[in-house]
């Protein structure tokens, strides 16, 4: 039998197998065909194709022609594979698969319909609602919302846990009122699924970014800008972002799918050991955004089947039955249906690009509220408490743009069209300043750096609090331009004056590095310790008693004066 098979797949009565299989069925072969395995991935042919060929399931009904050609790979039905010798006589006439295309939106609709619930009476047809689209363009929003961090971070309003780094709840709340058009949404008024509500989205994420760029560190309970990062800071806006981004894809701050929050089992025990590491999904996902077209609207849903149907898959976890909804047993994701890419690599892109892509503003989203967005989960297991899976449901379309497209390393520049806001001020010789109108946030944040606020509209130049500015990296030079820029009279000269003397005052002192101090038992050892011509260059005298040395210098120190015979307990 099998040499008659063998017999009848040769030569042109191959061909005439190959024209009795449906066009579906020639598009799986030709996949298997130009494998490099000779395999075809059944969930990734029905993510290219929309369908896959119908097999024959039944004991002992005839075969199919496809049959023929492809054969199951080991106990696995998601896998088919093509022979290596039927391979290299079909490459002699099949032509290669098409390629995957990602499809775009022309426009935008302005509303999305979903059902207005999910229970519908016997006998009655569904009822539909028309819900509006909220745009969001993101590039210069945040770029301007990375100078407000900088600036929440110079006035110490920046708190974060020490041991999960995630910002506390008046942090969040602090970050969404100086937002540049506020977050996504509003901040909730009821909560939607098993105690948890939509909550913050870019005012959690700029905390864990910073942080995982290494711009700032944990002092205390609040974050600081490092020396690195102030230094970084200086540098183009863009350059900054794209920094931020290629740090995030490599940091392992936190696993994005854990802000998932009503899927259990991923942070302890035996399901946070089987959870794959987010640094190894990143750069998937990324690399498929950077196949996106510039400024072209793209379906979430579209980009998701894109990534399936060209190879960017990825796994969230090796064992889906730790994870679970409510019950450990009964809301298993293991359970068939439950663990499927929509359900998991679907709802971590989703947050990945919603809450960390358009956040950096590498793309503009498109989105409605996530009540109701998606009813994929409505079968699992406690679904009747849930209004929505996670709170990136809402993510519609996106539509990467230039910043975006720097970011990726797909433009070698990025021109910026940010205009600040120059509100008219009034300087006064008295060190006040009289705003004619409310100042937007990032001129008021500025102000509050070099000033306290008096009354309404009106600040005071403050020369402590300038000095810390200046001694935390900022130039006088940027509140000079910003006070020239919106008063039409030159500056009183006693606010020049000000000016000069927090300059040059403020890095009046310069930091040499930490010393110990050390109490000598009489003024005739200090004397002599520091007049020795070892030692001397080892300390400094300090008083009639007291020596100060270097910490760096401390082991050079207690040797040289062991070299006298004289000894220095430690404590």
């Amino acid at each position: 039998m099998a040499a008659v098979i063998a017999d009848q797949l040769s030569g042109e009565f191959l061909r005439d197998f190959w024209n009795k299989l449906g066009k579906l069925e020639q598009l799986a072969v030709r996949e298997a065909a130009y494998d490099p395995l000779g395999e075809v991935d059944w969930v990734r042919f029905r993510a290219k194709y929309g369908s896959i060929p119908k097999r024959s399931k039944k004991y002992g009904a005839p075969p199919s022609h496809l049959e023929f050609f492809l054969y199951s790979c080991g106990h696995s039905t998601a896998i088919s594979l093509v022979p290596d010798d039927l391979k290299a006589r079909l490459l002699k006439f099949v032509e290669q698969p098409p390629e995957v295309k990602l499809a775009i939106e022309p426009e935008l609709p302005e509303y999305v319909e979903q059902r207005e619930s999910r229970y519908v009476p016997p006998g009655q047809e569904p009822k539909f609602l028309q819900v509006p689209i909220v745009v969001r363009v993101m590039d210069q929003v945040a770029l301007k919302d990375l100078t407000t961090m900088l600036k929440l971070l110079e006035n110490g309003k920046i708190s974060v846990s020490d041991k999960t780094r995630r910002p506390s709840l008046a942090t969040i709340k602090t970050i969404s009122n100086n937002l540049d058009g506020g977050d996504f949404f509003e901040p909730d008024q009821e909560k939607y699924y098993i105690g948890k509500g939509v909550g913050a989205i870019r005012a959690f994420a700029w905390p864990m970014l910073l942080q995982a760029g290494k711009l700032v560190q944990l002092n205390g309970s609040k974050l600081a800008v490092t020396k690195a990062g102030r230094d970084t800071f200086k540098a183009p806006l863009e350059d900054t972002i794209r920094n931020l981004w290629n740090k995030w894809i490599n940091s392992t701050i936190i696993d994005e799918f854990s802000r998932i929050d009503v899927i259990s089992g991923q942070t302890r025990g035996k399901g946070r050991r089987a959870m794959t590491a987010a640094s190894g999904r990143r750069p998937v996902v990324s690399e498929a955004l950077g196949q996106c077209p510039v400024d072209q609207w793209v379906r979430f849903d579209e980009f998701s089947r894109f990534m399936q149907a060209d190879g960017y898959g990825f796994e969230i976890t090796r064992n889906p039955w730790l994870l679970y909804i409510s019950d450990a047993e009964y809301g298993s994701l293991g359970y068939s249906g439950h663990d499927e890419w929509h359900i998991l690599q679907g709802r971590y892109i989703r947050c990945l690009l919603f809450e960390y892509a358009a956040t950096l503003g590498l793309i503009d989203v498109a989105y409605v509220h996530p009540d109701n967005a998606r009813d994929d989960f409505h079968g699992f297991w406690a679904a009747e408490e849930m209004r929505f899976l996670s709170r990136y449901d809402g993510l519609e379309y996106f539509r990467l743009n230039p910043l975006g497209a720097y970011c990726l390393g797909l433009a070698d520049k990025y021109e910026s069209k940010l205009s600040l806001d120059t509100t008219p001020v009034q300087v006064f010789s008295d060190l006040r300043i009289c705003a004619e109108k409310p100042l937007s946030t990032q001129e008021s944040l500025l102000l509050e750096t070099w000033a306290n606020v008096e009354a309404e509209g009106v600040w005071r130049l403050d020369r402590t609090k300038s000095v810390i500015a200046v001694e935390n990296g900022q130039g006088i030079g940027d509140l000079r331009l910003f006070l020239e820029d919106r008063d039409q009279q030159p500056l009183p000269e006693k606010v020049e004056g000000f000016l000069r003397s927090v300059e040059r005052n403020g890095q009046a002192l310069g930091e040499q590095g930490r010393a110990l101090l050390v109490e000598c038992a009489t003024e005739e050892i200090a004397a002599m310790l520091s007049s020795d011509k070892k030692i001397s260059k080892l300390c400094l005298l300090a008083g009639k008693k007291h020596l100060a040395v270097k910490e760096s210098s401390e082991a050079n120190f207690r040797k040289a004066i062991r070299d006298l015979g004289f000894g220095m307990p430690r404590k």
